[in-house]
């Protein structure tokens, strides 16, 4: 009886077992942000972000700091070499403790809640959203640019521009991970593309006999304390990126593997590419020459590429638009994490029923982007900030020092020799300090109150939890789930 059973539901339905999977394919996914990250798609997340429009647009700051080209070709590879070593000491914080949202969950197990959250108000109400705005700001100027021969574009259009760059990249980001993700490949792929045609040109040229620029490459450099730590600075500015992985851990595919694979691929690429772009550069342009571009990569294209020049500006473009959406990609993360933390309003932790994006978060961080593209100048805003960030990147590598002691039970799939947390932190401290010493200016107070006049939230709203703020809340938190179609994500064990 129980074979004729079996025959008729082979019959009739398909075998039991094809009718079983129907079934478990029927079942309402869970709503989780997936792991649709894949090795190649880290790599190009980390250079994609890292190779914005400095290398490209004002390598000229670094030069600036240093005086000579030498020191300025030190700075690029002491600069590649601190972002390894501090990506390395991230890659064993982010297979210890695999949780998406950078420095934040690090901060939170090494230091306190306090900490974390102080990193989250700083980062995600200043930090990357006027990033994003500065990045999305170059990437029009280099758009409108050809449409404005011989003049600067007015400041309306270029704003214009860089607000729907902020409202594309957005919106590619809340429909899908996997297209975010693709058009991060694309655009990395590109500039990598004009990366090789101006290295190669550089060499020719050398080979040419094009050395002048490079034959007494210390005649005239600076040894001031302060002047080199602006060389620096400017040059990490170029580098900055370096830790957007750890945004993202929990939707890596095999982060154990992947996350410190991509971390050693990705960055000495980012760096040799840096310090062959810049001797190219030299190759054409004499350090004053540099220094009164506007856009090196530019000049050096109207000198080598003519004819086809043009494709310099078009590939700057890409390169931004790229950066400019890799940073989306990971402000999203962090705002996310720390909603789910309840460091930010609720709805910030909620992620898409269809697309499984988190949404809300970065339709926030597009909102403070545009935001910041209305003022007239953002990069004052982002420079003297800048210490804020390093002050953060240390703390997080005295966390890896200060856990080797407190937490011996948790698993390392990757350990780092314990010098290079703490040559990180004393680098960072010299990041943080030198140029506070050498110019003492009233913008960093400013900074620093802001950045401590978060616990006014964070008192009242967080640490004591006020009802009334519930009660106010929760309202806005129904009304915006229905509109955006977003729920709280499942805990997956």
């Amino acid at each position: 009886m129980m074979d004729v059973d079996l025959k008729k539901a082979n019959t009739h339905n398909g075998s039991i077992k094809e009718a079983l999977k129907t079934k478990k394919h029927e079942q309402p996914n869970a709503a989780v942000l997936r792991q649709d990250v894949g090795l190649v798609s880290g790599i190009c997340l980390i250079v994609g972000t890292m190779i914005g429009s400095g290398i490209f647009i004002s390598p000229k700051a670094v030069l600036e700091g240093t005086g000579a080209v030498g020191p300025c070709l030190c700075v690029w590879a002491a600069c590649g070499l601190l972002a390894t070593l501090g990506a390395l000491c991230y890659a064993e914080l982010g297979t210890m403790i695999v949780k998406s949202g950078g420095e934040y969950p690090y901060l939170m197990e090494g230091f306190g809640p306090v900490l974390a959250y102080l990193y989250s108000w700083t980062t995600v109400i200043v930090l990357k959203p006027s990033s994003f705005a500065i990045i999305a700001l170059s990437c029009a100027e280099y758009a409108s640019t050809p449409f404005y021969p011989g003049c600067t574009p007015p400041q309306v259009v270029t704003k214009c521009l860089a607000a729907a760059c902020i409202v594309i990249i957005t919106l590619i980001n809340c429909l899908s991970v996997k297209l975010a993700s693709r058009v991060q490949n694309f655009f990395t792929a590109a500039k990598l593309l004009i990366i090789v045609v101006i290295v190669v040109s550089g060499i020719v040229l050398l080979a040419q006999g094009n050395t002048q620029n490079l034959r007494d490459p210390f005649a005239g450099g600076t040894t001031s304390f302060g002047a080199i730590g602006l060389a620096f600075y400017n040059g990490l500015w170029a580098y900055d990126g370096w830790n957007q992985l750890n945004f993202i851990t929990e939707e890596l595919k095999n982060p154990y593997k992947n996350l410190p694979l991509a971390i050693m691929i990705g960055i000495p690429l980012v760096t040799v590419c840096y310090i062959f772009v810049n001797i190219a550069y030299f190759t054409v342009m004499t350090p004053v020459e540099l220094l009164q571009s506007s856009a090196v990569a530019v000049t050096f294209g109207d000198r080598v590429l003519y004819p086809l020049s043009w494709v310099v500006p078009l590939f700057v473009v890409f390169s931004t638009f790229g950066a400019a959406n890799g940073s989306c990609f990971t402000a999203g993360r962090l705002t996310y994490v720390a909603g789910r933390e309840g460091h930010m309003v609720r709805i910030l932790s909620y992620i898409s029923v269809k697309r499984f994006t988190p949404s809300p978060a970065l339709m926030f961080n597009g909102i403070l982007s545009i935001i910041y593209i209305m003022p007239a100048d953002i990069n004052t805003l982002i420079n003297y900030f800048s210490f804020a960030q390093w002050a953060f990147y240390g703390l997080t590598c005295l966390v890896l020092i200060v856990m080797r002691f407190t937490r011996k039970e948790l698993h390392r799939p990757v350990k780092v020799p314990i010098v290079i947390p703490a040559l990180v932190v004393i680098v960072s401290c010299y990041l943080v300090l030198a140029p506070i010493i050498d110019k003492p200016e009233w913008e960093y107070l400013y900074c620093t109150v802001f950045i401590v006049g978060g616990l006014l939230l964070y008192v009242p709203l967080i640490y004591y939890k006020f009802n009334w703020t519930r009660r106010i809340m929760r309202p806005f938190t129904m009304h915006l789930q229905l509109l955006l179609q977003v729920v709280p994500a499942e805990k997956i064990e």
